[in-house]
């Protein structure tokens, strides 16, 4: 049996991919999955590390993160895939690279080997970057203070952004679409890329 396709959609908060995400996955029978919190376990590791009132260290952040990534691979993603089914996530791997690597600043290295023990070889085959300005993710949504990433301010975002972009940059898995077109120009410039990996609408 042939291995489901993996597509991730990642970008900053606001940016439009998990609308993308959940409408991918609609449109082409796919199973649709979000990071953190998709599973029971996950749940309360997404209170716990989004709950701006708790304090945590960088590093405690990332392993909180790595711990629902690692789960949820082995649960839901994996056996998704090796059943032949595709699967589009909303957030992976990534969000902990952009998030806390370039963001908090962990070490982009030792967080590379973590999630290699994470996720294994449970790689995307293609990952999509909606990319906004900061200005007009601000527009766009009501910063919740309770959030730990929502509550940081404009540099924290701003490395974020950049981070994405460089990760986007040296990998040819990548690609990035200008998410501050109209719904209709995001949507075709998503499927273009989608219709080279040869995927039929379900």
């Amino acid at each position: 049996m042939a291995r489901g396709l993996f597509v991730v959609f990642e970008g900053v908060d606001a940016c439009g991919k998990s609308t993308q995400a959940r409408r991918v996955a609609t449109a082409r029978g796919a199973r649709f999955v979000f990071e953190p919190g998709d599973t029971p376990m996950g749940e309360d590791l997404r209170r716990w590390v989004l709950d701006a009132a708790a304090p945590m260290t960088p590093a405690t952040e990332a392993l909180l993160m790595l711990t629902d990534r690692s789960h949820h691979v082995t649960t839901v993603i994996e056996p998704t895939l090796a059943r032949g089914e595709s699967v589009v996530a909303d957030r992976f791997a990534a969000s902990t690279l952009a998030y806390q690597g370039y963001g908090r600043g962990v070490d982009l290295a030792d967080l590379r080997a973590a999630t290699h023990l994470a996720i294994g070889e449970c790689e995307p085959d293609l990952t999509v970057l909606i990319d906004i300005s900061l200005e007009v993710a601000n527009e766009r949504r009501e910063r919740d203070h309770r959030d730990r990433f929502e509550a940081e301010d404009l540099h924290f975002h701003e490395r974020v952004r950049d981070g994405y972009l460089e990760l986007a940059a040296a990998s040819r898995s990548w690609v990035v679409v200008d998410g501050e077109g109209t719904f209709e120009e995001v949507d075709a410039a998503v499927d273009v890329h989608l219709e080279r990996l040869n995927w039929r609408r379900g």
